[in-house]
């Protein structure tokens, strides 16, 4: 019983630093499209700010790896 909520937090922990990247990205991606419109100049610093948010799925995956580590569902 206790293996199945560690999974599901684990998941659920996952599942919202994805959410949250997508949500922040497309954020970051409406207005990097408008700002190439107005100066193609800025494409450089426009990649660099959508790539940024994807440091939240990576350090949810590691806390999810951690949750399930520590929780005892490592093996």
């Amino acid at each position: 019983m206790i293996t199945m909520w560690v999974a599901l937090s684990a998941a659920a922990v996952l599942a919202v630093s994805a959410l949250a990247t997508a949500w922040a990205q497309s954020k970051i991606g409406t207005a990097g499209a408008a700002a190439l419109a107005e100066k193609p100049e800025l494409a450089g610093t426009i990649v660099i700010l959508v790539a940024i948010p994807e440091t939240m799925v990576i350090l949810g995956f590691i806390v999810a790896v951690l949750i399930i580590l520590r929780g005892g569902g490592g093996g």
